[in-house]
């Protein structure tokens, strides 16, 4: 084994012990992936897809659901047959709903026979089914309900769905189940595409996205240790948001690390040094940027709303495990692959880099120009589109949650076209039961209500079903539910209808907690960063506008081009956090790179200027390809995602282009040194401080 290696210049050198760094870092990971995967395929068999579970603990349905679980038999599976026929039922057809539903009777344990319920206009019959054979097993709950389907079927213009709770609870959870393939292959093929495009190389794009994946199957077997140590709630939703952040994110810290390398490389003869400088350059950035963000989304634990709670640290994971990844071993693969990665374009030594127009720079200068006109007009135009969500569509009901319906989901429509005049979805209250009788006394008589009538019993709880005189989730249902709660003490009123309302509450809360925790904690560590309160108040008031905006352009969009009926509630607080975190993610790139031009000795406005000319390239294709991959959510068949993925699409976009672009470098220019007050950059310094290698360049 040779001792020694050549130098460039003909010099020997001790072969130092740090080229054998990156094997040993990726020999590691590989032992990380292998025993993170198993864990990590577990992942599916641990989130929890029912509407109660997104709920607060201390939620009055929440309640209701999990004293049903102690009822004898457990939780009910509440099911609506329905038959239908456009022109009037025929004796043929009430023959047909009669014999299928004997059948269910006869095949299962049902809580009681099934009684037909005609419509007025003799257009449909729906048959009430329920019984507690499948209890808390999901599985077990979906063959029921498949086996129901498959017992009752139409034909010959008779048409036959099932619908209920039950039903509508098996299909949103087959359509959480199915997210994570269609979800993980078209973020891919979207950042593949954007990595080929930017890279303009036939094998660099693969690198990061391979590492991306990597860094996705540890995040998923972290959250998994998370669920089973920590009872962390998982839910479809917030797995398919962190496998965006992991991909998004990652990308995005890869852009930057691998722009810094490709420079360094023309400074620099050996790959892995040219990386040890590159991560000293952009490294520090990286870190704080991610930290920045973690630290904003685990502001989501103070949330009250347990979906909400379980995304702050589910999220947290994928930025950091995308963080760790980035940073560990896409260096090392790329120092092992050496310059050929970047072929054809490749990186020569000592070569001088191309000075070329930069789309950049007369977007500064035009924002230099004019810095007031400029900040001005475009406060106006993001306080314009704020006003759009005023327009925003009321909250989302269950029949609207999904872009395509389910059978579930046609059934409501059909029962709510057919019994206008009644409730197709019954309310449950559970009361003591030594006042059993008496609450069901009281809630007869309550306005609102249709009927009521005594269920199980057990641990000293009794089931009442209550049937509204309004259709479900309608203002007079609501009327109806908190009728029922504000005359019957010690009573807890759920079901479906009160499940909506509770989830609404519960978000209205957190958006008044949380947003000021993520604000402050946002705020704070820009203010240790920058060394400033202006800069950082600055890039938080941006933040915020652009939050506004994007909620705006939904508001406008929603409905005429999207298609969407109702808004969900936790779209204005979930999106908030992301679109803080993730745009103050950027404003670090940009607002470090002005400081470092500063302490330089550049005068305020040619360091901002600067700053927009070398890092707008790589901060852009950032923003794209975060962007692009939160706009996947745009194609998954729940509302709530498509939403989610709209606005934050949009508002990275908008502070990306916008507010990165043209707000910020003109507010720097306008303000100059007053933009680093009180610290001793708005101070004139006597000398120049030494300038300290660029965070982030231009790719």
């Amino acid at each position: 084994m040779r001792a020694a290696a050549q130098d460039i210049g003909g010099r020997t050198r001790p072969r130092s012990r740090w080229r054998m760094l990156p094997w040993a870092i990726v020999v590691f990971w590989a032992a990380v992936i292998a025993i993170a995967g198993p864990p990590a395929g577990k992942l599916g068999d641990v989130q929890v897809n029912r509407a109660v579970d997104y709920l607060p603990a201390s939620a009055d349905s929440t309640q209701v659901a999990k004293i049903q679980d102690t009822l004898p038999g457990g939780e009910s599976t509440d099911l609506v047959l329905v038959y239908h026929r456009d022109g009037g039922l025929t004796a043929a057809d009430r023959a047909v709903a009669a014999r299928q539903t004997a059948r269910v009777a006869a095949g299962h344990t049902l809580t009681a026979p099934p009684r037909a319920v005609p419509s007025e206009d003799g257009t449909t019959l729906m048959y009430p089914v329920s019984t507690t054979e499948p209890g808390q097993d999901d599985e077990a709950r979906t063959a029921f309900v498949d086996e129901v389907r498959e017992t009752a079927k139409g034909g010959g213009g008779l048409d036959v769905e099932v619908g209920g709770p039950g039903a509508l609870t098996v299909d949103a959870q087959k359509v959480y189940g199915s997210l994570g393939g269609p979800l993980l292959y078209t973020t891919v093929a979207v950042v593949a595409i954007l990595l080929i495009l930017i890279y303009r190389s036939p094998l660099l794009w693969l690198v990061p996205l391979l590492v991306a994946g990597v860094a996705d199957a540890l995040s998923m077997a972290v959250v998994y240790g998370l669920n089973r140590g920590f009872d962390v709630t998982v839910t479809g939703q917030s797995s398919a948001v962190m496998t965006i952040l992991v991909f998004g994110a990652g990308t995005d810290y890869a852009l930057l690390l691998v722009s810094r390398y490709r420079e360094e490389l023309t400074r620099t003869a050996r790959p892995h040094e040219a990386m040890a400088a590159a991560l000293r350059g952009c490294g520090p950035a990286v870190v704080a940027s991610s930290a920045t963000v973690a630290a904003g989304l685990l502001c989501l634990l103070a949330a009250d709303l347990t979906s909400s709670r379980g995304m702050g640290p589910i999220a947290a994971v994928g930025v950091l495990c995308a963080l760790l990844a980035m940073l560990t071993l896409l260096p090392a693969v790329l120092v092992l692959l050496g310059r050929r990665v970047f072929w054809p374009l490749v990186p020569v030594y000592g070569a001088e880099p191309k000075k070329r127009r930069s789309l950049f720079a007369a977007m500064g200068g035009f924002a230099g120009r004019q810095p007031v006109a400029v900040l001005v007009g475009g406060g106006l135009l993001l306080g314009a589109l704020s006003l759009g969500a005023f327009s925003l569509p009321g909250d989302l009901k269950q029949e609207d949650s999904f872009t395509s319906k389910p059978d579930s989901v046609a059934a409501m429509a059909t029962l709510a076209g057919a019994y206008p005049g009644r409730s197709t979805q019954p309310i449950t209250v559970i009361t003591p039961t030594g006042r059993a009788d008496a609450a069901l006394a009281r809630a007869r008589t309550t306005e609102g209500v249709a009927s009521a009538a005594r269920g199980r019993s057990g641990g000293g709880w009794t089931e009442l079903s209550v049937v509204a005189q309004d259709r479900p989730e309608s203002p007079g249902e609501r009327k109806t539910i908190h009728a029922l709660r504000d005359g019957l003490d010690g009573s807890h009123v759920g079901g479906p209808g009160a499940q909506q309302m509770d989830l609404e509450t519960a978000s209205s809360r957190d958006l008044r907690i949380v947003v000021p925790l993520v604000l402050l904690s946002v705020l704070l560590i820009l203010i240790v960063l920058l060394r400033s309160l202006v800069a950082p108040l600055l890039l938080v008031a941006a933040v915020v506008a652009v939050w506004g905006a994007a909620l705006g352009i939904g508001g406008l969009l929603f409905e005429p081009l999207l298609g969407l009926k109702g808004t969900d509630p936790g779209l204005p607080l979930l999106s908030f956090v992301f679109l803080v975190a993730l745009g103050v993610d950027y404003g670090i790139f940009l607002m470090h790179r002005v400081r470092e031009e500063a302490r330089g000795g550049a005068e305020p406005t040619d360091a901002a200027l600067t700053a927009l000319r070398t890092t707008g390239g790589v901060i852009a294709s950032a923003g794209l390809v975060l962007a692009a991959t939160f706009a996947v959510l745009t194609n998954m068949p729940l509302a709530g995602l498509v939403e989610m993925g709209f606005v934050i699409a949009v508002g990275v976009l908008l502070d990306t282009f916008l507010v990165r672009t043209y707000l910020v470098t003109s507010a720097s220019v306008a303000l100059q040194r007053r933009m680093w007050w009180p610290g001793a950059l708005s101070r004139t310094p006597a000398a120049p401080v030494p300038h300290e290698p660029a965070l982030v360049r231009a790719p």
